[in-house]
């Protein structure tokens, strides 16, 4: 994956409060942002954010960020796991 520099403010860094891992920081918030807006799935949003998946759920809770986890999603899991358990 290739990487990108980008100058911000010191303002705008203190008030995100990323003054110390700014990069790591940003890449989370970028990440949550597209993942909030069904742009990136839940482990794309993960591997952007450079945290493992579970990681990031936690993340998206504390945040108020739904999983947007729709009843066909159940469906399709619900049968995936009774294949798997036969």
């Amino acid at each position: 994956m290739s990487t990108v520099h980008v100058d911000l403010s010191a303002e705008l860094l203190e008030l995100a409060e990323m003054s110390g891992a700014a990069p790591a920081q940003a890449a989370k918030l970028i990440a949550l942002e597209l993942f909030r807006e069904e742009r990136v799935s839940l482990g794309k949003a993960a591997e952007l954010a450079g945290m493992a998946l579970e990681d990031f759920m936690t993340l998206t809770s504390e945040r108020a960020i739904p999983l947007h986890y729709t009843t066909s999603d159940w469906r399709d899991d619900n049968q995936t796991a009774r294949k798997l358990a036969q």
